[in-house]
């Protein structure tokens, strides 16, 4: 399921590079910055329900695509069945780089990789990787699906809905 997974972000990615260099889209420069809630679910046990948020600072190159750096805090919380002495919720700090590219003027995929700072004593830094998509809106508006994973053996992976809003640097 994993390997299934990484393939079709890889096609994906470069689906993307070919459809938005072949765009005519009208090139804006503008720079955004970007703050965001995602609750989601994780895709492994003991974990149950995910609640993070972000800061996601993006810059519009040619065309539709952009580049993008976000940090945030995500939390996995125990579902209730785990929860024993011992187990705790995981907490980490994600640090990631990525394109953004639209496919149509408000539809997007987005794909960024990096390094996620786990909280909890003990915890290591793991690979990170999340491709997304969604839909951004004219007013900043911008709700999307993600999914993200931590390479390591033993970190969780989630779903989550992503609600951000986005100000514009540029004006």
């Amino acid at each position: 399921m994993k390997k299934t997974i990484k393939l079709l972000t890889v096609a994906s990615a470069i689906a993307l590079f070919f459809v938005t260099s072949e765009s005519k889209a009208q090139d804006s420069k503008a720079w955004r910055l970007g703050v965001a809630v995602s609750p989601g679910v994780s895709t492994d046990d003991p974990f149950g329900f995910v609640l993070g948020g972000e800061a996601k600072l993006q810059k519009d190159f040619a065309g539709p695509l952009s580049g993008t750096l976000s940090a945030g805090y995500t939390n996995f919380f125990l579902k209730d069945k785990f929860d024993l002495p011992g187990n705790k919720d995981y907490g980490v700090i994600p640090v990631k780089a990525g394109l953004k590219g639209f496919l149509t003027k408000n539809f997007y995929l987005s794909g960024e990789v990096g390094a996620g700072f786990g909280t909890n004593e003990g915890a290591k830094t793991s690979f990170v990787w999340s491709p997304s998509i969604g839909w951004a809106f004219r007013n900043g508006l911008d709700v999307g699906v993600k999914y993200e994973d931590y390479a390591k053996d033993g970190y969780p992976q989630q779903v989550a809905l992503r609600l951000a809003y986005g100000f514009n640097l540029s004006k």
